[in-house]
């Protein structure tokens, strides 16, 4: 019943406003991509309500930080808006596709097959509810590389640094990043998607079930999901760790709790960390008075410039 009231209000939203538009502006040629756009965007819209209705007030039932306003995660909002109109990682999943296919069609004229997953799972194919979690698990555990490898990379850390400075972290904090580093982040997604065989139709559950889980676990929230809950699934608390001060970029591994969605990451790469309670986030320098930029323009510019600094010092 979902599925079919969804694809109505989606082939609704594309004929009566896009097509027209794309009619009158000549970009007809992109009629597949918006129409899966629509897709994307309804997706965003729809987590942003269930965010609201559910995430929101919790954060005022039961803060992990008592502020006296919300002024502070207003930009983020921003950032929340733009980045679930989805169109990055739909672009780069169907611009990527044309040239896996080319790669693949040339290894095989040459006797070599790649495997997806379904070529070595029997079976896999009639059961969609299993394959999309082992897709989910596999894509969540290249994640954890790409998040580990944003903190042990300078240049790259400047970029990731924009999302760890937020003092008063929020539900809406998930997408406050550098646009750059987002993009990185989507390429990197897409690329791992297409190399394990993700089926078009599962690319985009794949992405929003794993941004729904990523918002609630950055949620002022003073909530832990017990013992071995914590150690099933990424929550608040969880990932609170990650964002604090002095803890969440420092250390041994230089940070701790890197996994987007299952922790058995962390506790595989030894960087799980179940400390108690919600320390402070941001970043230690912060407190000497280091800038991270106060508008969207000067968060961006600052991360670029301090991005291509790391590189030109380390050469």
């Amino acid at each position: 019943m979902f599925d079919a009231l969804f694809d109505q209000v989606q082939s609704w939203i594309f004929i009566t406003l896009i097509q027209p538009l794309a009619f009158r502006l000549g970009l007809m040629a992109y009629e597949e991509l918006a129409y899966d756009g629509v897709a994307w965007f309804l997706w965003g819209a729809i987590q942003i309500v269930l965010l609201l209705a559910v995430v929101r007030p919790l954060e005022s039932l039961i803060p992990a930080e008592k502020w006296p306003d919300r002024k502070g995660t207003r930009l983020d909002v921003v950032y929340t808006l733009l980045a679930r109109s989805g169109f990055l990682p739909l672009i780069f999943f169907l611009s990527l596709r044309p040239l896996t296919a080319s790669i693949d069609g040339w290894l095989r004229l040459r006797g070599w097959v790649l495997p997806n997953l379904e070529d070595l799972i029997p079976g896999l194919a009639a059961l969609p509810l299993v394959s999309f979690f082992i897709y989910l698990f596999i894509i969540d555990g290249a994640d954890y590389v790409r998040h580990r490898m944003q903190h042990r990379f300078s240049w790259w850390w400047e970029l990731h640094a924009l999302h760890h400075s937020q003092r008063t972290m929020s539900f809406w904090t998930d997408d406050r990043n550098n646009l750059l580093d987002s993009a990185i982040g989507w390429l990197w997604f897409a690329v791992v998607a297409l190399a394990i065989g993700v089926p078009p139709g599962q690319f985009v559950l794949l992405a929003n079930a794993a941004r729904i889980v990523e918002s609630v676990a950055h949620a002022n929230v003073r909530l832990t999901f017990g013992k071995w809950g914590e150690r099933l699934l990424v929550g608040p608390h969880f990932h609170r760790l990650h964002h604090a001060m002095g803890i969440g970029h420092e250390g041994r591994y230089q940070g701790c709790n890197f996994a987007t969605l299952f922790p058995i990451w962390d506790i595989i790469g030894g960087t799980a960390n179940f400390s108690p309670g919600f320390p402070a986030t941001g970043i230690r320098d912060q407190v000497d008075g280091v800038d991270y930029g106060e508008t969207f323009a000067r968060q961006q510019w600052l991360g670029l410039r301090r991005s291509a600094r790391a590189l030109v010092t380390r050469n």
